[in-house]
């Protein structure tokens, strides 16, 4: 990743609630800010931090009431959760910005990225995974259903964490986490008109049933510059298998538009 802004020997370190560092970069010349899934926490994009250049800073999300924030009241609305995001983000202009989001991450991350752009800040490029455009509305009902309703929506998506709801205890911790954040997915509505200034690269599974390839495509009416769409083999949770592959395409599309 390159920039014409001056290299600087270390990046800076968050000190809010909402944002972690697995890896220290040393020399970034980008940042990359990292939304998960919904249910997931900063560290489900763990793999994702280490398999991208050591160049770049990649400070990942963490949602309230989980891991070490599982005390504190979850938020069920997406809007919100961009506005806190984007309210720790906007500080940390000492290097070029990029945005991914996973699933959930995805509109979160386009909702953070419309919010930093208003306040002056550019965004290099928007990473959105496993997720439909912003304005594509699909009928849900995930959050109202029972446990065991929710408990078979998780599992039929695969990901590491259908294996964790074998186990009852996590199970019980997992259930409002969950519930919390498909609320939030299927009570979004996006507000019509609405664009990022920056390009989007959107990233599917070619299995996903959550994600069609129209609905993929229909990013482009989200942004006012380019869109490249990218399908990989595997479900929602390709991304678990294809670490690698979508890391170096998102070093080299951070690379190519930061000249």
């Amino acid at each position: 990743m390159t920039s014409s802004r001056p290299v600087l020997r270390s990046s800076r370190r968050p000190a809010g609630k909402w944002l972690r560092s697995f890896r220290p970069a040393a020399s970034p010349t980008g940042r990359i800010i990292a939304l998960p899934h919904a249910g997931g926490a900063a560290s489900a994009l763990r793999s994702l931090v280490f398999a991208l250049p050591e160049t770049v800073d990649v400070l990942t999300v963490q949602y309230p009431g989980r891991q070490d924030r599982s005390s504190e009241p979850l938020i069920d609305d997406l809007k919100t959760l961009a506005d806190h995001v984007a309210d720790e983000v906007a500080p940390l202009d000492d290097l070029p910005l990029s945005l991914f989001g996973h699933s959930m991450g995805a509109t979160v991350a386009y909702e953070t990225a419309s919010r930093v752009e208003q306040r002056g800040i550019e965004v290099t490029v928007l990473f959105a995974s496993g997720r439909r455009a912003p304005s594509i509305q699909r009928d849900g009902n995930v959050h109202q259903r029972d446990d065991e309703g929710v408990i078979t929506e998780i599992k039929s998506l695969g990901g590491t964490q259908s294996a964790l709801l074998e186990d009852p205890e996590i199970t019980d911790l997992f259930l409002p986490v969950i519930r919390a954040d498909y609320r939030a997915v299927e009570t979004y509505r996006h507000a019509p008109g609405t664009v990022v200034n920056c390009p989007i690269s959107v990233l599917y599974g070619t299995s996903d049933p959550l994600v069609a390839p129209d609905e993929a495509q229909a990013w482009s009416r989200h942004t006012a510059a380019s869109i490249e769409v990218h399908p990989f083999s595997g479900a929602h949770f390709y991304l678990d298998h294809q670490v690698e592959a979508v890391a170096s395409l998102m070093a080299d599309t951070c690379s190519r538009l930061s000249r």
